[in-house]
């Protein structure tokens, strides 16, 4: 009996172990790398690209859907179009490296639950309103492993971010109801010559459409990270983290990056 066991202990732990991570997400169609490395002629108009990337060891295999949203739904019209790739995969630190042929897609390990895809440069790919440029874990994994560090920006007189993401638990109006995605636009005021944040203005349906102003503060993790902390009078505090300056996570209050799901992710994409 206990030779049965220890065997199937083993067998369980090398199932878990071999598991394949596979990520989903949605993306815009506007950055021309992904567009050739996927083979999606220039030419096509295309609103989206719905993802499922699954790595193994130095393989991937990929199967993406694009077209033309259908609206009202989260689907395309005419069930859009499909590509499935597999090919090589490299990878160096937290960065991945997809081939297909001579053409090469950069992935950056944001956590062991997130990726966000590169252009040429190895920069992450700024988004639009309607969709970011990260993948999410399908499933979740759990805990958390932090493997890329977030430059320390300066701050400017304004910075924008806008997009759509899944719902949140803080959205007490949406509880109840069902809740398909949340729209954001805030701008961040800081005064520049002391490098120093000061008020915020958000919009979007987690604020009904309406405006919204109030503080913000910078504070420090205790794995060094600064996070960005918007005060409200009358709800919780919301708390973001920015990655390389030009993208915009949604956190919990304890730093601690949030997974979406096929259609949306939580992360913004800066305006300006």
């Amino acid at each position: 009996m206990k030779l049965l066991f220890a065997f199937l202990l083993i067998l369980l732990t090398s199932c878990v172990r071999g598991k394949e991570p596979t990520y989903i997400g949605s993306t815009p169609a506007t950055s021309n790398v992904v567009r050739s490395f996927l083979g999606i002629p220039f030419s096509d108009s295309i609103d989206f690209i719905r993802w499922k990337i699954t790595m193994q060891d130095d393989k991937y295999r990929l199967k993406c859907n694009y077209g033309i949203g259908k609206p009202n739904t989260n689907g395309f019209m005419s069930d859009g179009k499909w590509i499935e790739l597999s090919g090589g995969l490299k990878k160096e630190k937290n960065y991945y490296y997809l081939q297909n042929g001579n053409k090469t897609l950069g992935i950056i390990e944001l956590n062991n639950s997130l990726l966000h895809l590169l252009n040429e440069n190895k920069e992450l790919l700024i988004g639009t309103g309607g969709w970011s440029y990260t993948l999410n874990i399908d499933p979740s994994t759990g805990a958390e492993q932090i493997s890329f560090t977030p430059q320390q920006t300066l701050l400017k007189d304004s910075m924008a971010f806008e997009g759509r993401t899944p719902c949140l638990e803080f959205d007490e109006k949406k509880k109840g109801t069902t809740c398909y995605k949340l729209k954001w636009w805030i701008v961040l005021y800081a005064d520049p010559k002391a490098n120093k944040p000061t008020t915020y203005f958000l919009k979007g349906t987690v604020n009904s459409h309406k405006g919204k102003t109030g503080t913000w503060e910078m504070k420090t993790g205790k794995d060094g990270r600064t996070l960005y902390q918007l005060n409200s009078d009358n709800s919780n505090p919301l708390y973001f983290l920015l990655l390389d300056g030009k993208v915009l996570a949604i956190t919990d209050d304890k730093g601690k990056l949030r997974i979406g799901d096929e259609d949306f992710s939580y992360t913004l994409s800066r305006k300006w």
